[in-house]
């Protein structure tokens, strides 16, 4: 009954305000069905990122960036299409879990959400911070321990060398860290360069870090991550 009458009101509201489908074009709807379902069949995989000392950065993530996820993504940060953070807010939802299961004794229900902080130009763009809003739609409170300490670069228009260079000291700590359980959150996680400088701030102020949780991942660029998935 409440599948008919959902279905009756998108039909509804296509005929007022027509929109494709974020994932795959098709109209009159802001998710389809069939993108709907891969998002809602979307499994938490974890790997490990490499820290500059050597040591591994756990990293949950839902997709690998392309296809139907991409779509999304790209509709959700650069198009202003609020409309599909539920779907993914959802996805984000089960990553936060799967990751804060594994979390130790002594930091359960004390783990805190910590998102990459959008640049002055990103919330200019946008109008929005995408990853507070979908924590928002999530269900979760975001920590705001980070703070960004200088501009940087679009990381999009760079290579992967100078993504690590341009990250470098990029983000500071609100106050002190001691004692205080943290996952970082982000969207995409390409090279790896904003979560490691997210990190880096993080322990430098004394905060443990459990890991990153990441809505999907680029595994073409990670020359970096560790091959083996658990």
């Amino acid at each position: 009954m409440w599948a008919s009458l959902r279905a009756a009101a998108l039909d509804a509201w296509a005929v007022v305000a027509p929109i494709d489908c974020a994932g795959c074009g098709a109209p009159d709807r802001g998710l389809c069905d069939g993108c709907r379902a891969e998002l809602a069949a979307a499994v938490p995989r974890r790997e490990s990122l490499v820290r500059p000392d050597g040591t591994e950065l756990a990293v949950w993530h839902a997709f690998d960036y392309g296809g139907t996820a991409r779509g999304i993504l790209l509709a959700f940060k650069d198009m202003g299409r609020t409309d599909v953070a539920p779907a993914l807010a959802a996805v984000l939802r089960r990553l936060v879990r799967a990751a804060a299961a594994t979390a130790p004794p002594a930091a359960r229900g004390r783990v805190e959400l910590v998102a990459i902080p959008s640049t002055r130009a990103a919330y200019r763009r946008r109008g929005y911070a995408q990853l507070r809003l979908l924590l928002a739609r999530a269900g979760y409170r975001e920590g705001r321990l980070l703070r960004i300490a200088k501009q940087t670069q679009d990381q999009s228009q760079l290579n992967t060398t100078d993504r690590f260079t341009n990250r470098e000291d990029s983000l500071t700590v609100r106050g002190t860290g001691t004692g205080r359980f943290a996952l970082i959150v982000d969207d995409i996680v390409t090279t790896g360069a904003t979560v490691l400088a997210a990190d880096q701030a993080l322990r430098n102020a004394g905060v443990e870090v459990l890991g990153v949780v990441a809505l999907a991942r680029t595994r073409r660029r990670f020359p970096r991550w560790e091959s083996r998935a658990k």
